[in-house]
């Protein structure tokens, strides 16, 4: 198709970078040769921090040119025109002109002239800056960084896979066999009003009927993965994990002697809390699990596998609502300022988008 612009440049904090802000970028994208993504705050956010926005940046566009500043950069709060002339003065230190500015904010034409006029008085051929405004009105996306920060969620509709996955917390529940973790982590996401996300190798084994090979268990570790990171989407602020990919390294090297490296890789992901369900409960055999030895083995590997990848945890004991209680007060110490479980509050109004 034929583009309008030769470089376009859209600038954000994009924090969170949502579905209103990639509607801007692919606006520029539709229309110029080439775009610049501009992306600094000061102060920073919580779970906002430039290497997720990079991440954010490069997964969804990894084509464009995303510059995603720290260090010197002007407070949040600083009259318009500062913003602006840093804007041009890092244009310029990476040897940008640009014509055309996207945005969908009331100060788009302004800061086109002022680019305008600085990018003329450093070279007088500099093309003129049009401003192209994008969903102004916030009616295809109603939404705004300041109010999606202040939400309780859910994000669905609201942000990309890649972007909530870095936004919503979630909870691990591990532990040996019969120690009360799939209990504890469905009892936990009735009281938060959350998505549980249950234990995929449990669903694989009864329908193999036991028979699983080493290659199921890196799909295993694959499909338990993707399955938070889609509940990410429907959660508040949220995701209950019934297991992690820690636990299939674990029954991988004991059912095979080995491990996919795929497997390894993926025992590494992190979580808010981990919780290591105690062995305090007696035994249960269901007819899947092995014995209450099993049970103790299992549960001194995950401590000696937590400790070696310096991971902090919890172990809950007592009743099924003890434990709920120990792990609610744990998330109150760990979840970020301001955030509240409320599934009741709505969708976010829309407001300035940054």
């Amino acid at each position: 198709m034929s583009r309008r612009f030769n470089k376009g440049l859209v600038v954000g904090k994009f924090c969170p970078l949502h579905r209103g802000h990639q509607l801007v970028i692919d606006r520029a994208i539709e229309c110029c040769h080439r775009v610049i993504i501009l992306s600094y705050t000061n102060p920073e956010f919580p779970r906002c921090e430039p290497a997720a926005r990079r991440r954010w940046l490069g997964g969804l566009y990894p084509g464009v040119d995303a510059l995603v500043l720290e260090g010197d950069i002007p407070p949040n709060d600083a009259v318009p025109v500062v913003h602006r002339e840093f804007v041009s003065d890092v244009l310029a230190a990476h040897g940008h002109v640009v014509d055309a500015v996207f945005t969908s904010e009331a100060y788009g034409e302004p800061f086109a002239r002022v680019l305008e006029g600085r990018q003329r008085l450093r070279d007088p051929s500099a093309p003129s800056v049009t401003h192209v405004s994008v969903d102004a009105g916030r009616v295809r996306v109603p939404i705004s960084g300041t109010a999606l920060r202040k939400s309780a969620g859910p994000f669905e509709g609201l942000l990309s896979g890649v972007v909530a996955a870095d936004l919503v917390q979630r909870v691990c529940f591990l532990g040996g066999e019969s120690t009360g973790k799939s209990t504890l982590a469905q009892a936990l996401g009735v009281e938060l009003q959350e998505p549980c996300v249950p234990e995929y190798g449990r669903e694989l084994w009864e329908l193999r009927e036991g028979a699983l090979s080493a290659e199921d268990l890196a799909d295993i570790a694959r499909e338990q993965v993707r399955r938070e990171e889609a509940a990410s989407l429907r959660a508040h602020r949220l995701v209950v994990c019934d297991t992690s990919p820690l636990a299939t390294l674990f029954y991988s090297l004991e059912m095979f002697g080995v491990a996919a490296r795929e497997v390894e890789v993926l025992a590494e992901r992190r979580y808010d809390l981990v919780v290591l369900c105690g062995d305090d409960i007696p035994f249960s055999q269901d007819g899947t699990r092995r014995d209450a030895t099993f049970r103790s083995k299992g549960q001194a590997w995950y401590r000696r596998a937590l400790a070696s990848r310096g991971l902090s945890w919890m172990e809950a004991v007592g009743s099924v609502q003890e434990r709920v209680q120990q792990v609610l007060v744990a998330l109150g110490a760990s979840s970020p300022p301001g955030v509240r479980y409320d599934p009741a509050s709505p969708k976010p109004a829309a407001s300035e988008r940054d």
